[in-house]
């Protein structure tokens, strides 16, 4: 079930920029913010994806110290 959700206090040049955004991928405003919500709603947060990278790395069992990826890094420099 579709349910409303309203935002307040909306600065009157972010909902000019979001206007510009929305009117620039062929969409109404409504249109335009749900699908950024969508979008939003299917990408994992900061905090998530890094308890992922985490576990993935964990599982892995590799360890790299953070001096051997400074000194590679360092090394593509010059």
């Amino acid at each position: 079930m579709a349910v409303k959700i309203t935002i307040r206090n909306v600065p009157q040049e972010v909902r000019d920029k979001l206007a510009v955004q929305a009117a620039e991928n062929r969409q109404s405003m409504q249109e335009y913010l749900l699908s950024e919500l969508e979008r939003l709603a299917t990408q994992p947060t900061t905090d998530a994806w890094l308890r992922e990278a985490r576990a993935f790395k964990n599982v892995q069992g590799v360890h790299i110290p953070r001096s051997a990826i400074l000194e590679a890094r360092d090394a593509d420099r010059t």
